[in-house]
This record gives structure tokens, sequence and C-alpha cells, in this order.
């Protein structure tokens, strides 16, 4: 890819554009800088790196019309539909993400993982199986390093377990993984997208590029997402928790069992064997087998690695047992399908924390999972009014508005008895409070630790 001597806009100035503009700059490109920020809200060790590399800078403001670039580099929370990058469209621009400029640097095959909940899992155990078969394995993307952070270290050999979200799908121009993963849909992110199918249609580009020598994954039972693979180019492996398939991965007597293009039936390790708690987990199990398996990944790689991996951090992690109280950070619980699967996955009574930031998502259905297991529910952020008033419409009156993590922690564990679980699961993202899931989870961790003082 040779972008010497032409000019490149990195939209968005985080992590991910931090990681564009270090690969660009030895590729001998031009580049400027674009940030909804203003430069004070912008780390002092950048700005004197930007400045020692004479880039031009747009914090805080916009590119004039009548500037041309070549080519805008988007990071993935950045709108596409905003007027100067409809602007630089029209002036003759490539408007690409930076999954997407990885894809043309990197070497290796990709792996990529996309689906509203469970990626992060997915991609961390698939990543693990890769490493346990002593392949040269990166894991990146939206678990949180940006696939150009690697695209100089990969070989031909690498295998690049990228989890995608929709957003970094929106500005693919050509991205082909070898296989690609599509774990399931609900409602998420419709302050961008507005309605269902333009979510689904985002999610579903993952296989856009793929072809008949490629791999896609998909979830039998989840009916919506099964329907995309009808415009699927690449040999199509359907995973199922609840029916076996003549050909995919399912399970069969108690066993994770593959279905190969042989018509053979190879089993892996039985169900209850994983350390992973959940049927959502056992479907998360099922996809990381039907990725790994048609990689060419050893079965025994595959079972050891299933009959050990935990989890990952801020999905329905145990942090502790005070008194007979256990606590639960699901901080990753960014949407209501999610906490309403931490809900399932914990036997007992549940004392829930949730709310956050709104990205316009009705909470009926969060609600109806409390099934008598949910006790009461302490909420904080922009969302508390409106669940708790869905909570109070749907007959459940045990909720209570608190200002901040400290407190719902705090009234949680008073109001649980020994063999309660108090259960951080938000249904909501986090950027009304904290920078991300991640910190938000590390502060409801403190706080649980506090209690023992």
């Amino acid at each position: 890819m040779d972008l010497k001597g032409k000019k490149v806009l990195i939209v968005g100035f985080g992590k991910t554009g931090v990681s564009v503009l270090d690969v660009l700059l030895p590729m001998g490109a031009i580049c400027f800088v674009q940030d909804a920020k203003s430069e004070d809200k912008i780390d002092a060790k950048l700005l004197d790196m930007l400045k020692n590399n004479n880039i031009k800078c747009y914090f805080g403001t916009e590119p004039e019309p009548f500037e041309k670039f070549d080519m805008l580099v988007m990071s993935p929370g950045v709108p596409t539909d905003l007027g100067f990058i409809k602007q630089a469209e029209q002036n003759g621009s490539e408007i690409i993400g930076e999954i997407e400029l990885a894809y043309r640097i990197c070497k290796g095959k990709f792996v990529s993982i996309t689906g509203t909940n469970g990626k992060t899992t997915v991609t961390t155990l698939v990543g693990e199986i890769f490493k346990n078969d002593n392949k040269d394995t990166f894991v990146v993307g939206n678990i949180g390093f940006p696939v150009t952070s690697i695209s100089h270290e990969t070989k031909e050999d690498s295998w690049n377990i990228t989890e995608t979200s929709s957003f970094q799908l929106e500005t693919i121009r050509g991205f082909k993984p070898y296989i690609s993963a599509f774990l399931n849909i609900s409602p998420d992110h419709l302050d961008r997208y507005k309605t269902m199918q333009n979510y689904i249609n985002s999610k579903a580009r993952i296989f856009e590029y793929q072809d008949e020598n490629d791999y896609f994954v998909v979830n039998y039972d989840d009916k919506e997402v099964y329907k995309t693979a009808s415009n699927c180019k690449a040999k199509i492996v359907p995973f199922s928790r609840v029916c076996e398939l003549p050909f995919g991965v399912f399970v069969k007597e108690n066993k994770i069992t593959v279905a190969n293009e042989k018509g053979e039936l190879i089993e892996i390790c039985g169900a209850d064997e994983l350390r992973l708690i959940g049927g959502h987990n056992l479907e998360n199990a099922l996809a990381s087998v039907a990725i790994a398996y048609f990689a060419g990944i050893s079965t025994d790689a595959i079972a050891k690695t299933l009959k050990t991996f935990t989890g990952v951090e801020h999905r329905v992690e145990f942090c502790g047992e005070i008194q007979g109280v256990k606590f639960i950070n699901d901080s990753k619980g960014t949407n209501i399908d999610a906490s309403v699967k931490a809900i399932e996955a914990i036997s007992g009574s549940i004392i829930l924390i949730a709310g956050g930031y709104d990205k316009k998502l009705e909470f009926d259905e969060l609600i109806d999972a409390f099934s008598g297991k949910v006790k009461y529910m302490t909420l904080l952020g922009t969302t508390a009014k409106k669940i708790k008033e869905t909570a109070e419409r749907k007959g459940f009156y045990n909720n209570v508005i608190l200002n901040n993590m400290e407190e719902c922690v705090t009234m949680a564990f008073e109001l649980a008895k020994p063999g309660d679980t108090v259960l951080l699961s938000p249904a909501c993202a986090s950027m009304d409070m904290y920078s991300g899931f991640e910190e938000r989870g590390e502060h409801f961790k403190k706080c649980v630790s506090l209690l023992e003082k």
C-alpha cells in the first residue's frame, strides 16, 4: 500500500487515531488530524509529538470545504454522516476505517467476530485456542487494541483474531476475513442506527467481501442472524445449542460436537466441562469451536482451552464474597440482552445495579427477566428514571435511584442476605459517568473492596 506523499486526514484522535498516525508517518503519508475535542483536552505529550512532526490539526473544529485529502481514516466512534466527511467524499477522498487500513497493511489471515453480545469472550477464547496450538496469534480490534498497532508485526502465517463492532464495519471497503462470525443480535446502538434493520445490516457487512474459499460462522438459533446467511458467498458453518445439525457445531448427548464437511462427527468435550457459566457462554463456546476447527486448529488444543478458560474481565466476573454475599462484575453488560443473560446465568436471589448512558433502548425485557430472582434494584446514571418507571409500570417497586456507584454498592450490600448475589449489569453504556465499561467495572470492584474495611 503506497501512501507516500498522500494527504491523509485521521478523524478521531483517541487510541485508534494515535495508532493510525504511528503507522502512516513511517509510510511517508502527509498526515492531518481532526477531533471534536478542543486542544486543551488533548494529552500534552501527544500535542508535542504532533508539533514535532508538523502535523496540521483540527481540534474542536473541522477542515474547510475546499481542503482536499486523498484519504480519510475514521475512528470507529465517529459518525460517518458528518458534513465535512460527506464533503470530503464529494471532493474525491476515499473514506475508510482503521480496520480497513490495517487489513491492507497486515500479513496473515483475519478472523473477524461480531454480534451484539459475546464478542469479547469469543475473541479472547479463540485467541487462547490458537495460542495453545502454537499459532502466531494477535488478538485485536474492538477488544481494546487497534488492529493497526500490530500491522508491522504480522507475518504470512499470522492469525489476526479481531473483535469487530458494527461501527468498524460501516467503513470497510474490501475487508475480507478468512473466517467471519456473527454471534447474535438484540437491540443496541439505536441512538445511532434508528432501526433494528439498519443495525443488522451494518453487522452483516462482516461477510460482504468473502467468497467461497472463506467461512462464515453463524448462530442457527438466532433467526434474525441466520437469515443474513442467505446473502453470504462463503461456506456457512452454523452453530446451535438446541438443535443437532448435519453440518456445523452443536451439542449431542451433552457433548460439544462438530459435524465436518465429510459428515464425520467429532466430539470436542463435554458441555459440563466448560468453566464458563450460563447458556450464553455455551453459545460462545460453540462459536469458538466452529472458528477454530475450520481454521485447522487441533481438537486437543480446542478441548484443553475450553476446559480451562474462565472468561474475561467485566463479563459475569466473580469479584468477591463478603458475609455470604457474592459480588459479580458484569460492567460489559452494556445492553438489555447482555444483562438478561447475566441474570439467567446466576443462581439464587439478585440485587441488581443498573443504569447508565441512554442508547434509546426500552427496558421492558430487562424487567421481564427478573422472574422472582431479582429482589431489589439500585439505579444510577442517565437512564435510572426510565428504568425505574418501566419497572413500576410492570409491578416491580423495589427500586431506588442513587447518586453514584459507591451508594449503589453500599445499599445493595445492606439489602442482601447470605446466599444472595450483588450483580452489576447496567444494561446501558457508561459514557455518561465513565470513560468506558472498564473504568466502571474497576470502580465497582474498588467499591466492593471498601466494604471489607
